[in-house]
């Protein structure tokens, strides 16, 4: 399997006060093109702040970090967010879409900030909608949404930019069993029809049984990696 993100004893610091916390200690990972990967762990095991590394949404205090064998830890800041435009989708636990825009407008946002035109976009926003089974709410802002759906528009906004890598932080955390479940077979069926990778962090076990590999971390470290 091809390697798109390698990191190296990563480590990542944060402080309380004048206390350190070590999120992340020594932190060895690969992610392949078109993986399943799910990282598993309680609660302040360093899931998020692993995420957040490898999608270049933080910096690591230690170790090293590859995107297709060069190193971007050390990359400025315009540069870095280039790279998660153009390379990198996003989901996440709250959904973090934009309240005053509809769900198109949501989806066309990442085209926006590469400089698409707007006709483009919107037609790429209609046919993602679609493909997530959500063409009759194109002009619906997301507080007339479901969880279900706002998750969705969520997770075609990811593909906005046809990513190779999408990172998805706990995604099934605000959803009901049945939309918890259709949500991951929505990603499992983009993953294998795009071969984008994923990488989801989680607890849910619902999740973890979707996964092709698990990480399993425990205070920063990892404490096993298994495949399905």
């Amino acid at each position: 399997m091809e390697t798109i993100l390698r990191g190296r004893g990563l480590t990542r610091t944060y402080w309380l006060g004048k206390t350190p916390v070590a999120a992340l200690s020594g932190v060895d990972v690969t992610i392949g093109r078109g993986e399943f990967l799910v990282l598993q762990g309680p609660s302040g095991s360093g899931k998020t702040t692993l995420i957040n590394l490898l999608g270049l949404l933080d910096r690591p205090d230690g170790g090293t970090l590859d995107l297709d064998g060069s190193p971007v830890a050390s990359l400025d800041e315009n540069t870095r967010a280039d790279l998660r435009r153009d390379r990198f989708g996003f989901v996440f636990q709250s959904f973090n879409l934009v309240a005053v825009l509809s769900a198109a407008e949501n989806v066309e946002y990442p085209m926006m900030l590469k400089g698409i035109s707007k006709d483009a976009r919107r037609h790429r926003a209609n046919e993602l909608l679609a493909s997530v089974g959500l063409s009759d709410k194109t002009d619906v802002r997301p507080d007339l949404l479901s969880g279900g759906q706002r998750q969705r528009v969520a997770i075609a906004r990811a593909l906005a930019n046809d990513p190779e890598v999408i990172l998805a932080d706990e995604p099934t955390a605000n959803l009901d069993t049945k939309t918890a479940d259709e949500v991951l077979d929505l990603m499992a069926k983009i993953n294998a029809e795009r071969q984008v990778a994923f990488v989801l962090s989680s607890h849910d076990p619902r999740v973890v049984a979707r996964a092709r590999r698990v990480l399993t971390l425990h205070d920063g470290r990892i404490a096993e990696s298994s495949a399905a």
